[in-house]
């Protein structure tokens, strides 16, 4: 209504270009029920704006998201021209390393299936997981998913509920750790050694999860054919990685991934997770080497990735560079309302609902083929 004090108050914008340099500000005026907010932009790139009401605290604040061109957006920093090098030798030592698994049976509630716990060597740190599958003879799709970012217990029906409608399913810790485990790494593990490429703990973390897909692709049970790897936040980052590494992977499922232009404010683009500084020259020089867009022209299998274009943790115009880079098919969800997934966990419909049918497809031994609409060949 045009008398209720939100008609009345005054309210100030601000437009940002990549959530990084301010491009635009001013104030609305909502007398007549509605105002319009515009800017133009001659090159790619998310825009994130701003709202508040005059004299309220910032987190009254509205958000608003947009893409202007984005399947045009480019790499902030140039690939190491050593990036192939250093990954070759590093999965050189892992492929000379004995697995060893170590696979210990474990009790669950969920009928007709099989729950274990797996310990498997890679170079220099264990694979830690929960492993579940159906409970009858034949081989099976499998589905491998990485967590995102923390130090947590992992829950079982992570993957019993997976095994429950006929996957082979893995949940692998993103540490070497127990996976009933909820302590034991420091909290800001992501920065441990990003002052050099040799101590990342992104290094240890990448090759565990490299050989948790060659564990999987070991198993008999495995049926040779599909091979999904899934995460959100960094589990997506990790997912996008291996399918760079691991040319058996069939399909990749990520939400709002992480790792994506981590030296993104070199280039006038607000960074996320794993949040490096850009003033600090050692990691910036690390950076390269786990950045995920650097990753993405490795990628052979189809791809489903999500963005949130108000998401802060994991900025949108990061996660569409690296997209951008996959020479392959893949398809976009774009959430225009969306913060990062548990901030905002009901705008997340679009990507709950798509990954639902891509998983089914998959599971019925089907090819995920991306959407025209948001496919670059």
């Amino acid at each position: 209504p045009k008398d209720s004090p939100a008609a009345t108050a005054k309210y100030t914008y601000e437009i940002r270009e990549n959530n990084f340099d301010t491009i635009k500000v001013g104030t609305l005026d909502l007398s007549s029920g509605s105002a319009t907010i515009e800017a133009t932009l001659q090159e790619p790139a998310m825009i994130y704006v701003t709202v508040n009401a005059e004299g309220a605290p910032p987190a009254s604040a509205v958000h608003l998201g947009a893409a202007v061109a984005p399947t045009q957006l480019k790499p902030s920093v140039a690939r190491p021209p050593d990036f192939e090098a250093f990954w070759l030798n590093k999965l050189q030592y892992l492929s000379i390393t004995p697995m060893r698994p170590v696979i210990e049976p474990m009790k669950t509630e969920q009928a007709g299936v099989e729950l274990s716990t797996v310990q498997v060597d890679a170079f220099g740190s264990r694979v830690r997981g929960y492993l579940a599958k159906p409970i009858k003879l034949g081989k099976f799709p499998a589905l491998v998913i990485y967590q995102w970012a923390g130090v947590y217990a992992l829950d079982p029906k992570t993957v019993t509920d997976r095994a429950a409608e006929g996957w082979l399913a893995f949940d692998v810790d993103s540490h070497d750790m127990l996976p009933n485990q909820s302590a034991g790494v420091p909290p800001n593990y992501q920065a441990i050694g990003n002052g050099n490429r040799e101590t990342s703990y992104f290094l240890s973390m990448y090759l565990r999860d490299a050989r948790a897909v060659d564990y999987v692709c070991s198993r008999p049970d495995w049926d040779g054919k599909t091979l999904v790897l899934m995460g959100t936040s960094m589990g997506g980052q990790q997912s996008l990685v291996i399918a760079g590494l691991r040319l058996q992977v069939s399909a990749v499922i990520v939400n709002e991934p992480a790792g994506a232009d981590i030296g993104a404010e070199l280039n006038g683009r607000q960074a996320g997770y794993p949040n490096w500084s850009s003033k600090d020259p050692r990691a910036m020089a690390t950076a390269p080497y786990f950045d995920v867009v650097n990753f993405a022209s490795r990628i052979k299998a189809p791809v489903l990735a999500a963005m949130g274009f108000i998401d802060t943790t994991c900025p949108p115009a990061g996660i569409w560079t690296a997209l951008n880079q996959i020479p392959g098919p893949k398809e976009a969800v774009p959430m225009s309302e969306s913060d990062h997934n548990h901030i905002t966990p009901e705008k997340q419909g679009a990507f709950h609902s798509r990954s639902k049918e891509v998983l089914d497809i998959l599971l019925h031994g089907g090819t995920f083929v991306p959407n025209e609409e948001f496919t670059r060949k």
